[in-house]
């Protein structure tokens, strides 16, 4: 059984190629479907989840947190309680295994699941235009605007990230595979990055040869 996890800068297509990975795999996928789940258990606005599990919460928070949330003194109940409830959800999805989870540090949370772990990550540019693209009608937001707001969301996440692991976020040491997709189109390498997974599920030693 393998699980898949995907940790993203903001604008990378991280989210798609999960999406694409699972469908070339023949694997679940979890993204927002966990938030949903979450929100619908609590009889809490989703917004509102996402936001809180995304570090969002942790913007004013200069302390680390020992890897730790249970215990944290200067996390509400109800956020302490959300994360409880997302890890507790991950690793049941784990168990099952045969799954792409993108976000929520799965990689460090699921590490006694050995999962094969993947990094996405863009220049600048290609970011901001790939978020211009998705934009809707009505929306008109500079590109000044957008790379700020790519470069908060990230910050947001590699401090999430850093409360509960030594290794940096985006840091290679942490991932099987870093993949740059600054000059590529996702649907283009996903059957690519499909068969390397393939190959190390069956073989780590001889994926890493090749």
């Amino acid at each position: 059984m393998g699980v898949i996890t995907i940790s993203r800068e903001f604008g990378s297509g991280g989210r798609e190629l999960g999406r694409r990975l699972a469908d070339e795999l023949g694997y679940a996928y979890y993204d927002k479907e966990i938030v949903s789940a979450i929100a619908e258990k609590h009889q809490l606005n989703e917004q509102s989840v996402s936001y809180a599990l995304e570090g969002g919460s942790f913007r004013n928070f200069p302390v680390h947190f020992g890897r730790t949330f249970s215990y944290s003194p200067t996390l509400m109940a109800t956020e302490s309680k959300l994360f409880t409830e997302q890890n507790k959800l991950l690793k049941e999805i784990a168990a099952k295994g045969n799954c792409v989870i993108v976000g929520r540090a799965a990689d460090v949370i699921l590490r006694d699941h050995r999962p094969f772990n993947l990094f996405v990550y863009a220049d600048m540019p290609a970011k901001v235009r790939r978020c211009q693209e998705r934009v809707g009608e009505n929306e008109h937001l500079s590109a000044k605007a957008i790379e700020k707001q790519i470069r908060k969301i990230d910050a947001d996440r590699k401090k999430y990230h850093g409360m509960i692991s030594d290794v940096a976020w985006g840091d290679k040491r942490g991932y099987h595979l870093c993949v740059n997709t600054t000059d590529w189109e996702i649907k283009e390498i996903a059957p690519l990055i499909a068969s390397y997974i393939r190959q190390w599920m069956e073989d780590p030693k001889e994926a890493l040869s090749d």
